[in-house]
């Protein structure tokens, strides 16, 4: 079932028209910078997206505006966890690694505990905040910490989103889904 709700999901991204994604993307950028959760955080980690995910560059750039600390997510793929990083552009100090995923090139590491709000990439989410990553249970793992205590929030295009996911015992919701359409606190 996982595999395929992911190729449908696939399927309809990848003929989504650039510009369409871009007004899109502007459009989750400004529903969540718009929530007191957002105005309220100190210190946020974004993603750097892949093709076909939400950009949510905007939001680093407000951020960043509004003297907030903004962290990406670097990957340790041999102990299968990631850190936060602090980082200070959208350009320099990152690199690229496995499966073209951008990351902070070093830095250190933001405790999981200030973290204030995480924003979550997927490629599946339902109506009740649960979702289909990628597979490998990165997001999964950083959110059941238990020194984590700031909110999720799950980051989708309108068309990633169905009625239910198949859950399984180790996945962990996000607080709130922003779309393109609308905000869902759960």
């Amino acid at each position: 079932m996982k595999h395929s709700l992911r190729k449908t999901i696939r399927e309809k991204l990848s003929v989504m028209d650039p510009t369409v994604a871009h007004a899109k993307s502007m459009s989750v950028c400004k529903r969540l910078m718009d929530m007191p959760e957002f105005e309220k955080s100190t210190i946020v980690m974004i993603y750097l997206p892949i093709p076909e995910e939400v950009d949510v560059s905007p939001v680093a750039l407000r951020g960043w505006q509004e003297q907030k600390v903004i962290c990406a997510p670097k990957i340790s793929w041999d102990h299968r966890h990631m850190l936060p990083i602090e980082i200070h552009s959208l350009e320099s100090g990152l690199v690229s690694t496995i499966n073209g995923l951008r990351e902070p090139d070093d830095g250190e590491p933001t405790g999981m505990e200030s973290l204030d709000m995480v924003l979550v990439p997927a490629l599946v989410f339902d109506r009740k905040g649960n979702r289909i990553g990628r597979g490998a249970g990165f997001y999964d793992r950083f959110l059941a910490a238990p020194e984590f205590g700031g909110v999720s929030v799950g980051i989708a295009f309108s068309e990633q989103i169905v009625d239910e996911v198949p859950v399984h015992e180790h996945d962990v919701p996000v607080d709130i889904l922003v779309t393109d359409e609308e905000i869902v606190r759960f």
